[in-house]
């Protein structure tokens, strides 16, 4: 079977070749290979709803929905058992109120971390000038969050998206974003993106915007370089790695945009992508991820700065 990189109707697409079935296959906008034929067929839904719900109870008897983290059986797919949510690690105040970076105490309202207060002698600090805003991220990577991550991004779990778009909207609560923004996933170059099938965040910015109420654009930022996997690579290794592969569509002119990754390491991709919209005009920059890696949890933080 062979798939080639088409175009149309603004969003880019995968058409596929060869197989008893010629039918397009497209990227929904939550980051999914959609498959058009298939859709065409549809008769409005009603007839195959009704199909399938005796089909959906008896699934449901057989292959009862679980807890993410625990395995134990909840009542409605997406949610955490109390023992599963118990076992998460938030990133929890107090922190930096820019970048997240958790702190042992807080005299301030709104501390910040050293690299946050001065950005210009930290150059490969998240926030400041050409960069980021604001950062925020839902768990620490330990364990737990590793196998959810893990399991979503190369095991195909996709039933676990729901439960992840609760657990990140803490972290975008922690933002305060207007009403107006817009959620922007980290995009897959498309030659990823067929090896894959799907994009990870897009799928988590779907989430998001069904739990926030604010509208996801999978297609505001592209990228336009295959890189090769960060994994593995040095601090400095990634931003080279990720230098010039981001590109901002003309839409982000004007917008808040909040960039949507599922792993914070040494942010690298959430700095080139910012930089892209930056290029574009967008007007406020920040991201939220699901977690992050945490080198150093003892962070140094000052006072925020009298303006």
């Amino acid at each position: 079977m062979r798939w080639k990189v088409a175009r149309g109707a603004g969003e880019p697409q995968l058409a596929q070749f060869g197989g008893k079935h010629r039918g397009r296959r497209r990227l929904s906008h939550s980051g999914r290979i959609h498959d058009g034929a298939l859709a065409t067929r549809q008769d409005g839904g009603r007839g195959q709803a009704l199909l399938a719900r005796p089909f959906a109870a008896v699934a449901s008897l057989l292959f009862p929905t679980q807890c993410p983290v625990t395995g134990q059986a909840v009542a409605t797919s997406g949610f955490f058992s109390p023992e599963g949510w118990a076992r998460l690690s938030f990133v929890a105040p107090p922190g930096c109120s820019l970048c997240g970076a958790p702190f042992d105490h807080a005299e301030k309202e709104e501390p910040l971390c050293a690299p946050c207060a001065a950005p210009h002698k930290y150059p490969r600090n998240l926030c400041g000038p050409k960069r980021l805003d604001a950062v925020q991220s839902a768990l620490r990577y330990d364990e737990v969050s590793a196998q959810l991550a893990l399991s979503l991004k190369y095991a195909d779990r996709q039933d676990l998206v729901p439960a992840l778009g609760a657990v990140m909207k803490v972290a975008l609560d922690r933002l305060a974003p207007s009403q107006d923004a817009v959620l922007a996933p980290v995009p897959l170059h498309p030659s990823r993106l067929r090896q894959r099938r799907f994009n990870q965040a897009a799928l988590l910015a779907s989430a998001l915007s069904k739990r926030s109420g604010l509208a996801a654009d999978p297609a505001l930022l592209l990228r336009r370089k295959a890189t090769s996997q960060q994994k593995g690579l040095g601090f400095e290794g990634r931003f080279r790695n990720l230098s010039g592969a981001f590109e901002a569509r003309p839409a982000a002119q004007g917008r808040n945009v909040i960039i949507v990754d599922d792993v914070l390491t040494s942010g690298a991709t959430l700095v080139g992508c910012a930089r892209a919209l930056r290029r574009a005009g967008a007007r406020g920059i920040t991201a939220v991820t699901l977690a992050r890696v945490f080198p150093d949890a003892k962070a140094p933080q000052v006072d925020l700065p009298e303006l």
